[in-house]
């Protein structure tokens, strides 16, 4: 009988980008599958210039953007691509949670084959694909439930809950014929569901697993503060304690937990926060999936409503929210009653908006990469020119450098592959038994 095996498709010496496939025999899987952060992408696609979307594969392919599998594209993705279609030799793809990096391809795979994910999952890619152009596919969807394992072929896999910076993401332990392969996917400590995390990797320590797959995001140099979600809420209650004006913020629009923060943080301030018509969307989306309370819904939820941007053209789903949408003359007027969550897409408003020279703009998102991040210099410039004061407060989506040192010497794998990260040295300077994959090699599983 073949030996079990694990081979990293993507992920490897990149941020984002995991395409992890563990095969056991004739039993293929794969879990995740979605564009990386990295330099190497952005030399040839960048946010004005992506791939025909009549040829995505194709184009994508071109590059080594894309693993070039039989057995897992669509034949409506892989037309005049230059790769034979096959019939799939994938027996099922586990998504680990809803972020672009880790499930943005999913409209790539064959329909046939059938996708794991967790119900809030679905039902946030149901909420992307509607209120966004994104696309995932039709597929054979199969719901996971928390910890309850999943069986196939000879593999067996548990799905673990974690805290991480989009709701309902997991961990995955996958047992092999000849052992277990821990994969972590995307996790933080310091979130408001940490006991989670904790949970999982007691769970993962206790099957003396012979692989752990780690996300290593921050692994290696991070000047970055390790502020937790209280300390977000902490900073913000202390800056609209001080300022009297409107104050604006930016966060990732599927952090509900970051969202969930300053709306608190608002209605301790005797403020109103308003969000966009798609936040809007996507709260109502979720909050049936978290405990009452967890979310505020627009629309039930005191202080929480809608901007309403001036528009051309509406949207069928965004119009319920644009009923009660407050204008842009009734924030300038009465700015210091609201905390307004903006996009960096939506900065145009600000030429209508007009805050007071000085009023703060709080980044709740992490810093730049690099020093030439252009977004990162533009919406500097946006700032500059409004005379707006810049805060950083943004609570990590990632566990820290130390923090990841400490799980991979608690779970005491026989060998440790760090993913999703730029540094991967990092983990052979601080723990043993650390292999750095390579792209495209396969891993025997096994022979602790």
């Amino acid at each position: 009988m073949a030996t079990p095996t694990l081979t990293f498709l993507g992920g490897v010496r990149e941020i984002g980008g995991n395409k992890v496939v563990v095969q056991d025999g004739p039993d293929r899987l794969l879990f995740d599958f979605g564009p990386s952060f990295s330099p190497q992408l952005e030399q040839y696609y960048v946010e004005y210039l992506k791939p025909r979307s009549t040829s995505p594969a194709k184009d994508l392919l071109e590059f080594g953007l894309l693993p070039r599998l039989e057995g897992l594209y669509s034949r409506e993705a892989l037309a005049d691509a230059g790769l034979a279609w096959k019939a799939p030799e994938f027996h099922a793809v586990f998504v680990s949670h809803a972020h672009a990096d880790h499930a943005g391809y999913l409209e790539l795979i064959d329909p046939s084959i059938p996708v794991y994910l967790g119900s809030g999952t679905r039902e946030l890619l149901r909420a992307i694909e509607t209120s966004t152009p994104m696309r995932y596919g039709d597929h054979a969807w199969r719901v996971l439930d928390d910890r309850r394992p999943v069986r196939v072929g000879r593999v067996e896999v548990v799905p673990y809950p974690v805290d991480h910076s989009v709701p309902f993401a997991y961990g995955f332990l996958v047992r092999t014929s000849e052992g277990t392969v821990v994969y972590t996917g995307d996790f933080r400590h310091h979130g408001p569901r940490a006991v989670d995390t904790h949970a999982f990797f007691r769970a993962a320590a206790e099957e003396r697993p012979e692989a752990l797959v780690i996300e290593g995001t921050r692994a290696g140099p991070d000047s970055r503060r390790n502020l937790s979600e209280e300390g977000v809420r902490r900073e913000v209650d202390r800056l609209l304690e001080r300022h009297r004006s409107l104050t604006l913020a930016c966060t990732y629009p599927r952090d509900v937990d970051r969202l969930s923060t300053l709306y608190s943080a608002a209605r301790a301030a005797e403020r109103t926060l308003l969000v966009s018509p798609r936040t809007a969307h996507l709260l109502v989306s979720v909050a049936p999936l978290l405990p009452p309370g967890t979310v505020p819904v627009p629309g039930t939820a005191a202080d929480l409503k809608v901007y309403g941007r001036k528009r051309k053209r509406t949207y069928l789903w965004e119009r319920p929210f644009l009923e009660e949408a407050l204008s842009s003359e009734e924030v300038r007027a009465h700015g210091r009653n609201y905390l307004l969550s903006l996009d960096l897409v939506h900065f145009p408003e600000l030429i209508d908006l007009r805050p007071p020279k000085g009023s703060p703009f709080i980044h709740s998102m992490s810093e730049p990469f690099s020093e030439d991040d252009i977004n990162d210099r533009v919406m500097h410039n946006w700032l500059d020119h409004f005379g707006l004061v810049f805060h950083q407060m943004h609570a990590s989506g990632h566990a820290s450098a130390s923090e990841l040192f400490e799980i991979v010497r608690s779970v005491r794998p026989s060998v440790v592959y760090p993913v999703h990260t730029e540094h991967p040295e990092a983990f052979v300077e601080a723990v043993s038994g650390v292999r750095l994959p390579e792209l495209g090699r396969a891993y025997p599983i096994g022979g602790r």
